[in-house]
């Protein structure tokens, strides 16, 4: 076990360059798990971290001791309360973070199964939660398109609450990569379609293409969607949340295929 006290050391330098920077995480092909409840979901799920880093105060603290017994030693530092502090990504939260290699995802051949296709979808907390939604929905593939928000930054990871571990994640598609792949009608949402996704006949896999936030789905990309839905919307707003637009699709179609 290590014990860092020192700014200068090489290893607290390289931990605060992963937690203060997405582009530093891609060069080191790293990332950043922030809190217990990641690091669990993590570790049950994929074994043990590249590093387990804790903070002096909470060495002891009742959850992160349950980790540890879980974790190699020679994978933990401990870090100087005043260090940690200058890399901890939330105020007042449990002294614990895992930095592991960023998991690899992989481009299937042939895409016959369902899938989400996030278009440029920018805010990294939408991100995080439509894959949390679509991990819990049984979605196996996740795929992002260039433009859209890492999928492995901290926000995102902490917004997915362990969803990026059970799914197969591939950033920086194009249509060009993923279109010949597909094997599946693609649905998208739109206020102006005719059906309602209540109406729709989800029951065999399809694919969702989820839209940037404001400007909606690119027009390379709605050129090939299959069919349009509208969501029901009798309060009268104008339009849903990414995250929560596609949470309701996701799950009518589990709806449909539990009867």
């Amino acid at each position: 076990m290590k014990h860092i006290t020192s700014r200068d050391n090489a290893l607290f330098k390289h931990l605060k360059a992963l937690t203060g920077s997405t582009h530093q995480q891609r060069k080191a092909g790293q990332c950043v798990l922030d809190g217990v409840h990641l690091a669990q979901a993590y570790v049950a799920a994929l074994g043990q971290p590249v590093q387990c880093v804790l903070g002096e105060r909470h060495y002891d603290h009742p959850e992160v001791r349950a980790l540890r017994d879980r974790i190699d030693e020679a994978h933990v530092i401990v870090l100087a309360d005043a260090l940690f502090t200058q890399i901890a990504p939330v105020a007042n939260g449990i002294d614990l973070l895992l930095v592991i290699d960023t998991p690899g995802g992989h481009l299937p051949q042939a895409v016959d199964t369902d899938c989400v296709i996030l278009d440029g979808v920018q805010d990294a907390g939408n991100v995080g939660s439509i894959l949390r939604s679509a991990a819990a929905a049984g979605i196996p593939h996740a795929f992002l398109t260039t433009g859209s928000a890492s999928a492995w930054s901290i926000k995102t990871l902490r917004a997915g609450m362990g969803a990026n571990f059970h799914l197969n994640i591939v950033e920086h598609c194009t249509l060009e990569m993923l279109g010949a792949r597909l094997q599946v009608p693609l649905l998208a949402t739109s206020s102006h379609a005719d059906a309602a996704v209540f109406d729709t006949d989800l029951r065999t896999p399809v694919g969702w293409i989820v839209g940037n936030e404001g400007a909606g789905v690119s027009a390379g990309w709605m050129a090939r969607v299959s069919r349009t839905v509208t969501i029901p919307q009798p309060g009268g707003l104008e339009s849903l949340n990414v995250a929560a637009a596609t949470a309701v699709c996701l799950f009518e179609a589990v709806r449909q295929r539990r009867t």
